[in-house]
């Protein structure tokens, strides 16, 4: 899918916050959505009336918000980017979870589609690689913890190979 280029940071967030408050309560209130993002009403407000002319929610004051099929495809599209980043940062790149959570949050509104399922395809090969896989992902955390490799490199290799 083509990111919508008419779409900003901001009204992709909130697509991405309709989704899951839909998700959990069927649907979605302006109050609640200006909470989660710590918004204005007035804000929330503006962002609606830009996603009802986009005809991705479905919109009317003082009403509930629902996401029409384009938009639910778009947040899930905002949702599948956020989430592949955050685990390529927690996996592969041992950041902790709160980091790649606001990490995530700020490069998948600008990274193309490409990049990041390219890092979805390694994430799932460096799990998958016999030389690789967890041990070589837990030995890059020791490395970023210690500042060096605690292992001898041949030993490590060693040990792959044994497997």
């Amino acid at each position: 899918m083509k990111k919508n280029k008419d779409l900003s940071a901001s009204l992709e967030d909130y697509l991405e916050t309709i989704y899951h408050i839909v998700a959990e309560k069927q649907v979605a209130r302006a109050k609640e959505i200006a909470s989660r993002l710590k918004v204005s009403r007035s804000s929330v407000t503006e962002a609606f009336r830009s996603l009802s002319q986009k005809r991705l929610i479905n919109y009317a004051p003082y009403e509930v918000i629902t996401l029409t099929k384009e938009g639910e495809k778009l947040a899930k599209d905002v949702i599948h980017r956020h989430d592949a980043l955050k685990d390529f940062f927690i996996k592969v790149l041992a950041v902790d979870e709160k980091l790649a959570e606001e990490g995530a949050c700020k490069v998948e509104h600008a990274a193309p589609r490409q990049i990041i399922e390219r890092l979805t395809q390694f994430v799932r090969f460096i799990e998958e690689c016999p030389r690789g896989g967890n041990d070589l992902i837990k030995s890059f955390a020791r490395y970023c913890k210690h500042g060096k490799a605690v292992d001898k490199c041949q030993e490590c290799i060693a040990l792959c190979l044994d497997k």
